[in-house]
């Protein structure tokens, strides 16, 4: 009977969720155009009623552990990518901001026009260089802006209990900015798994670290040290093995 009542919840939410951004997106794009900080505070009220109808519906709660660390001015955060949830949890913790994704969500009538008012970094994952180098140069437009960066290192959502190995982009991005990075480990892939209809219930835990350094600093060294810290996180959250990223091209496994 449990497990009926959560398949149930879960198709409610789903469907719920495939609609209720449209009123919010007419929003954005009513007001986006007016002010940056106008249309993310649209943006983070859909997050806001997003999360909290997966509390009523599927039985997801959420904490946050870890807010004293973040820095007094915006910066760049490296966040885990398992899950959608982490993708609206950010909103409603961190101050306005802006995203690095792919560039054909801002294809998607209405929702990538309203995306294109809340100054997001859209790019082809394809791109190579060409890609670090547009969220560099742009990622320091939105910085001066005032606006926290947010990027998922991995580049795209990883089951739990995997990753792959980090970008550089976040890093050489806060460098040339002078500004130390922000990581963010969670397990909610755990009760909301990548391409999962089915939401389990439980508590998504994310856990903010202290900011990391980059001035003077070799990247791939930083990379290393926030990947560690991030996989190591998530490790003691989900009780599952650390995961480690796969070796460099060329390296020999031992």
């Amino acid at each position: 009977m449990n497990t009926i009542r959560q398949w149930l919840g879960s198709l409610v939410f789903t469907g719920w969720l495939l609609i209720s951004w449209i009123p919010y997106a007419l929003g954005v794009l009513l007001v986006g155009g007016f002010s940056h900080r106008l249309g993310f505070a649209v943006a983070r009220a859909w997050a806001a009623t997003v999360v909290a109808g997966a509390r009523l519906l599927c039985g997801i709660r959420f904490e946050v552990e870890g807010l004293e660390h973040l820095p007094q001015r915006n910066t760049v955060v490296m966040i885990k990518h398992s899950s959608a949830f982490e993708t609206l949890a950010e909103l409603t913790i961190f101050p306005p901001q802006c995203w690095v994704l792919k560039r054909e969500l801002m294809w998607i009538p209405i929702f990538g026009w309203a995306l294109k008012w809340l100054r997001p970094i859209a790019i082809n994952r394809a791109g190579g260089r060409n890609a670090v180098d547009q969220v560099v140069a742009q990622g320091s437009e939105r910085l001066r802006e005032g606006l926290w960066v947010m990027i998922f290192p991995e580049g795209t959502r990883t089951a739990v209990g995997q990753t792959r190995r980090y970008g550089l982009s976040a890093v050489l991005l806060a460098q040339k900015n002078g500004l130390p990075v922000v990581p963010v480990a969670h397990n909610a892939g755990v009760v909301w798994p990548r391409r999962g209809l089915l939401k389990r219930p439980g508590t998504v835990r994310m856990v903010i670290g202290p900011p990391i350094d980059t001035v003077g600093r070799d990247v791939r060294e930083i990379n290393a040290q926030v990947q560690d810290w991030i996989e190591s996180r998530v490790a003691e959250l989900t009780g599952l093995p650390k995961a480690e990223p796969p070796p460099r091209r060329g390296a020999v496994s031992r």
